[in-house]
């Protein structure tokens, strides 16, 4: 009689020590994962540690330890390419300005001497194409600028408004002699971003730019309480295959004309740094960019 007791008592001290081995396991584990997901976030060189004596435990530490290591190698590969890579855009855009300002200054004192036909029309299409790749150069010496400036170095708390009706009052002539009439909607309410006015200027420029370049004759410019903006227009240019490469690099649709495909990229790198979010919306032939910007508490008086 005293046997089946004595193996009760045996079975349940054992699967104590399962339990007690599987919560400590899954203590482990999730430490071990916390440890994870706080180097992914952090520029550390520092290992994950575990106090466990579990063989499998420890195995996966080491081989998480072994994936975090190849992950450093290839992100400190990544951000010296990048860097290398920038730095060459600078230098090769900055060292194109100066003979392509020469070549524009030999075209303007050509543009008035006696030319055949055909020397006129190969003086026209060389002339376009020198300032086509001037606005091109011009584009790719302020992107790589613009990706190597700290977010906030200019950062002030900037009236959203303001900005948006000077961009829009500036285009406006570009709008008139393209038979466009924006609608624009803002609230009564004084919007602020903490961010650098110019940066902001430059945001809507691009995006001003970009409805003129594709609208079929209307613009819808609103602006929310919230801090959304959406620039909406009719366009039979752009489908919808285009809007996941809209703001890419260098990416231009067919019937882009003049275009370097970098302004919305610059808008987006832009909206990025100063935390908020850009993207763009098609359906039934109408193209809505929509651009979300963190509002920051108005300014005392």
């Amino acid at each position: 009689m005293l046997l089946p007791w004595i193996l009760c008592i045996l079975l349940a001290a054992a699967f104590a020590a399962a339990l007690i081995k599987i919560r400590l396991m899954r203590h482990d584990i999730r430490r071990i994962s916390d440890q994870f997901e706080q180097r992914l976030s952090e520029s550390t060189n520092e290992l994950i540690t575990t106090g466990s004596g579990d063989p499998a435990v420890r195995e996966i530490a080491a081989k998480l330890n072994t994936q975090l290591d190849i992950l450093r190698q290839q992100q400190f590969k990544y951000i010296n390419g990048d860097l290398e890579l920038r730095n060459a855009v600078t230098n090769i855009s900055h060292d194109l300005r100066t003979p392509l300002t020469a070549i524009r200054g030999y075209l303007d004192l050509m543009q008035n001497e006696p030319k055949s036909p055909d020397a006129a029309r190969y003086f026209n299409v060389i002339s376009e194409r020198t300032a086509q790749m001037q606005q091109l150069t011009e584009e790719l010496f302020r992107y790589s600028l613009i990706l190597s400036e700290e977010p906030d170095a200019t950062a002030d708390n900037v009236c959203i408004n303001a900005v948006l009706e000077e961009s829009i009052a500036g285009f406006y002539g570009a709008f008139v002699s393209s038979g466009i009439q924006p609608e624009i909607t803002m609230p009564e309410q004084q919007l602020y971003c903490k961010c650098s006015r110019m940066a902001l200027a430059r945001i809507f420029s691009n995006l001003l730019q970009n409805a003129r370049k594709y609208s079929k004759g209307d613009l819808q410019i609103t602006l929310s309480e919230s801090g959304r903006l959406c620039f909406a227009n009719r366009t039979d240019a752009i489908e919808f295959t285009h809007i996941e490469h809209l703001f890419d690099r260098f990416y231009t649709v067919e019937s882009a004309q003049h275009s370097t495909g970098l302004g919305l990229a610059i808008a987006r790198t832009l909206t990025e740094q100063m935390g908020g979010r850009i993207y763009a919306e098609f359906d039934d032939n109408r193209l809505c960019v929509i651009v979300e910007l963190p509002i920051s508490v108005p300014p005392t008086e």
